[in-house]
């Protein structure tokens, strides 16, 4: 009997796990967190929903403390000219979180952009109970993962209390419910690219994040004050699809720079053609 109800409270566990993780792809299809109806969600996961507020104005007063116990307010980390990555988890997930944030140590690795001084990242815990003692473990450990310069003053560990957590989960369209059998929250996962005065500029489902779909986003958020001149030609051969939380090809803007690139290289022959003919006919 005991082993039975071991392997039933594992089965509900991993059940609830795998709908939970499915739904930034059930978004992909339509059927997702944005703005679905609670009837079409797995038993107990009505209210675990991500309704997308592009644009959106986050509170910049809401107050915090970091990871070294300081009480801070969300606008500190905004209006410095950076755009800002959000992640919204709790510190003691079991699975989920740990595997947001990996995937976020790991696209920010590869990803050529300096942490600290042309984007910041803010983790917030969405559990009231959770201490500054746990951010700051958190923080260490993805410090160490990260393993680049940039992330002691560029990525910051907040805890907070309900009423500033929920106003800033609102704001955001982040809703997540406890689930009292499983001792655990239920939760979509997702991280944000906020603009440098904090509007939300855009949203990357799941656990794994694109380099190049990050990058862009950046550079987007921050209206080109990060990045470079082949950042710009690739916002301009890829729009980023809200529907899909990911950047796709514009064939018709490909077609453009790909018909001035010939242009570009066909004048560059003809010149290079001109400036030797002159000579040949001296040399005859």
């Amino acid at each position: 009997m005991k082993s039975e109800v071991q392997i039933s409270r594992f089965a509900i566990r991993t059940f609830s796990i795998l709908a939970i993780g499915a739904l930034p792809a059930m978004a992909q299809m339509g059927k997702g967190p944005i703005g679905v109806p609670a009837q079409d969600l797995p038993p107990g996961l009505g209210n675990v929903t991500l309704e997308q507020k592009l644009n959106a104005q986050v509170p910049l007063n809401l107050a915090f403390r970091n990871e070294l116990g300081q009480t801070v307010r969300l606008g500190d980390y905004f209006n410095q000219g950076k755009p800002v990555v959000l992640s919204l988890v709790y510190y003691e997930c079991p699975m989920l979180c740990t595997e947001v944030l990996n995937g976020l140590a790991s696209t920010m690795r590869i990803m050529k952009l300096e942490l600290g001084s042309q984007y910041d990242v803010v983790t917030v815990s969405f559990n009231p109970q959770e201490t500054p003692e746990l951010a700051a473990a958190k923080k260490h450990a993805y410090l160490q993962r990260f393993g680049r310069s940039g992330g002691e003053n560029g990525w910051h560990f907040l805890v907070g209390d309900e009423a500033n957590i929920h106003a800033l989960t609102d704001a955001v369209g982040f809703h997540y419910q406890w689930d009292p059998k499983l001792q655990q929250f239920a939760h979509a996962t997702e991280i944000m690219v906020l603009t440098p005065d904090g509007h939300i500029s855009q949203y990357y489902y799941g656990v794994e994040y694109s380099p190049r779909d990050l990058r862009l986003g950046l550079v987007q958020a921050s209206q080109n004050r990060v990045g470079n001149l082949v950042d710009q030609v690739l916002l301009y051969c890829y729009h980023y699809d809200p529907r899909t939380g990911k950047y796709g090809a514009v064939v018709t803007n490909i077609l453009k720079v790909a018909g001035i690139a010939t242009i570009l290289i066909l004048g560059s022959c003809l010149m290079f053609l001109f400036k030797r003919e002159p000579k040949s006919r001296l040399d005859g």
